[in-house]
């Protein structure tokens, strides 16, 4: 028997492997094709951009994965069973225990696997990706200025550099001109780029100000902080429950959230601890569905259709009752049901 299951292990892995890449590929090109405006508008380097993006790699596979365990399992027991090699099996005295165990231990690895990526790898990607997301479109990152000439910033910022040395400026003149009452022109020696709460900053030293409003004011300075960006990394950032890590995540449980964030903490906590064990019971189900129906040889043309409506309806059910999670009793009465269901299908499945 040891034979036959790396036999079938070969075929399973070699088909989950191909078919993790593909969805995998084309699920990254649909986020770089999303994100495409946000390369053009932000005039971000493409290296920084194709980094940006690939940040994502380990969210999407948190996604996928339980599908493509469902599909690799459903098309290598299917042409087994179209090639007679299932039946042949069972006539020899193997049990459907046995011939579903490689599938079983595959499911049980790739299970253990996703929780590791929905536990600790998506969220810290999604933490980098975010503030990595911030720091290109308001942070350093994103300003490229150049000596001897203006630079606008934003509508009605423009800022002029005669030298610059990394993140030091010498000889400024910064003109503000986004409100129609608090315009001004500031000059300043020396100059340094820093990154704020508020986006990027621009400290001034030994310069002048001249602001025109309900009244000018014309001054000089020793010191002067002038934010370049209106955007908050708060509000850029807002309540993520994705980036959070899982430690901080039940500690948000007991905290005073509003309805709607505490909802999205019980989805995600959902998410992260019940959605990886969707890869043994979508394998399990179609293990059960095939290796039954491939003994009633009328009725097993129509097992394939019957796994994948089976399969659909099991992961609607359970993302229908992830997003209506308010409570950690909710949580636990969904992962009862969720080894309920799994209990009453291995039944199914080991019966002789």
């Amino acid at each position: 028997m040891k034979t036959i299951d790396k036999y079938f292990t070969r075929q399973l892995v070699g088909v989950f492997i191909m078919l993790l890449l593909i969805l995998t590929g084309l699920a990254w090109m649909v986020q770089i094709m999303s994100m495409m405006k946000f390369l053009m508008n932000y005039g971000v380097k493409l290296s920084n951009f194709l980094g940006l993006t690939v940040m994502m790699v380990p969210f999407i596979l948190s996604i996928i994965v339980p599908f493509v365990t469902f599909i690799s399992i459903l098309f290598v027991y299917n042409k087994m069973i179209g090639d007679n090699e299932i039946v042949v099996l069972a006539s020899s005295g193997a049990s459907p225990g046995k011939i579903a165990r490689p599938a079983l231990v595959l499911a049980g690895l790739l299970t253990l696997i996703n929780l590791v990526l929905n536990l600790w790898v998506v969220p810290l990607s999604q933490a980098k990706f975010y503030d990595t997301q911030w720091n290109l479109r308001y942070g350093l990152a994103h300003l490229k200025l150049q000596e001897g000439a203006f630079t606008e910033m934003s509508h009605g910022l423009v800022v002029y550099v005669d030298k610059v040395s990394g993140h030091d400026l010498n000889q400024v003149m910064l003109s503000d001109m986004r409100k129609d009452k608090s315009q001004m022109t500031i000059f300043a020696q020396k100059g340094k780029l820093v990154t704020t709460m508020r986006g990027l900053s621009i400290i001034m030293t030994k310069g002048s100000l001249q602001a025109a409003g309900n009244g000018d004011i014309i001054g000089t300075f020793d010191k002067f902080d002038m934010d370049l960006s209106i955007t908050e990394r708060s509000e850029n950032n807002s309540f993520r429950s994705r980036r959070i890590s899982s430690g901080d995540l039940l500690q948000l449980v007991t905290q005073d959230l509003t309805q709607r964030q505490r909802k999205a903490v019980f989805t995600e906590l959902c998410t992260r601890f019940l959605q990886p064990i969707m890869n043994f019971i979508l394998a399990a189900l179609c293990l059960t569905i095939l290796l039954r129906s491939s003994l009633l040889r009328r009725r097993a043309s129509f097992a394939p259709a019957f796994a994948v409506i089976s399969m659909s309806a099991t992961m609607a059910a359970f993302m229908s009752a992830s997003n209506m999670l308010t409570s950690m009793t909710d949580l636990l009465m969904l992962a009862g049901a969720q080894f309920i269901v799994l209990g009453i299908i291995m039944v199914v499945l080991l019966k002789k």
